[in-house]
């Protein structure tokens, strides 16, 4: 049987050092890199998603960054649709495929070949919701959705509005839950060999680097980016939930005061990285490297796992 093209996936929490890490391994292994980021998709969001300028890439082609307009919908769906393009464009190439990034449910998507069904939106049925989470909060559709696919939900925060929904309207409009959609879609396994890496660091260490960009963020024009956001779209329906924007949002509303905003962006977005911390950790075939060792080290642990396989 021949063998399946080997790809290399970096993944973990927030500001651990993931672009650096991979962009050094590309230039040694001849490798391309390929966004798994939910919100560096997205035009026009580039300080707050932290996406790497063309000066940080030294180069290294990437993939899937910088091409959905924040006002438009992007799905699980349509993300492992372009990744598996991307990979493919990688291979034809001649090089290696490096996917990179801390969204789990992408990094899933591909690495488990889950299947997540792109159905039509039921705008009635999505609207009942915004309504009631409007008027009853957005913790009664969380333990409403908790009752309907309690495993699903264990990795799902309560402000987490979109996957909140996407639960519901899954069971909705299929009749099932998505963990029952997730094993249905897992019988055929997936076309390539990944060999998947995660970043840790200790806590305390984690959460300065985290603390130390927003305040990066914020010197760059965190604040001007949102407000030419808001102007230039009617409409950010899912973009405008990323990390760092709706606090800005709060604040350009009168509801929370600068150093309130600061704060509240440091506080979820390290609250953030322990979640992907734990996703990651779930997974029992993940290699762990140590984001404070140095990155010829990590990357050397990359190099001898990739050509053991």
């Amino acid at each position: 049987m021949a063998k399946k093209p080997k790809v290399i996936v970096i993944c973990g929490p927030t500001a651990s050092g993931k672009t650096g890490l991979s962009i050094e391994l590309a230039k040694k292994i001849n490798g391309e890199i390929i966004s798994c980021d939910s919100m560096q998709i997205y035009k026009d969001m580039n300080i707050g998603t932290a996406k790497p300028g063309i000066e940080e890439m030294q180069g290294i082609k990437h993939y899937m960054l910088d091409f959905v307009s924040p006002d438009e919908r992007y799905s699980v769906a349509d993300f492992k649709t372009d990744a598996i393009n991307a990979i493919e464009e990688v291979l034809a190439n001649g090089k290696v495929p490096i996917v990179v990034g801390g969204t789990g449910l992408y990094v899933n998507s591909l690495v488990q070949n889950i299947t997540y069904p792109n159905i039509e939106t039921d705008l009635e049925y999505r609207n009942y919701l915004e309504k009631k989470a409007e008027n009853e909060g957005l913790i009664t559709l969380y333990e409403e959705a908790k009752k309907i696919d309690p495993d699903a939900m264990q990795s799902i925060s309560q402000n987490d509005k979109k996957r909140i929904m996407r639960v519901l309207e899954l069971y909705n409009q299929t009749g099932k839950t998505k963990t029952m959609l997730e094993k249905e879609s897992r019988l055929e396994p997936p076309k390539y060999e990944y060999i998947v890496f995660a970043i840790d660091m200790e806590r305390e260490k984690l959460y300065e680097r985290i603390n130390k960009r927003v305040d990066i963020m914020i010197n760059q024009g965190l604040i001007e980016e949102v407000e030419n956001l808001v102007k230039k779209y009617k409409s950010l329906p899912t973009a405008i939930q990323g990390l760092g924007y709706k606090e800005v949002i709060s604040y350009l509303n009168g509801d929370l005061t600068k150093d309130e905003m600061i704060d509240k962006i440091k506080m979820e977005t390290r609250r953030y990285a322990k979640r992907q911390l734990t996703w990651f950790r779930k997974d029992k075939s993940i290699k762990w490297l140590n984001g404070l060792m140095p990155v010829n080290e990590n990357i050397q642990c990359i190099l001898e796992e990739y050509s053991e396989r």
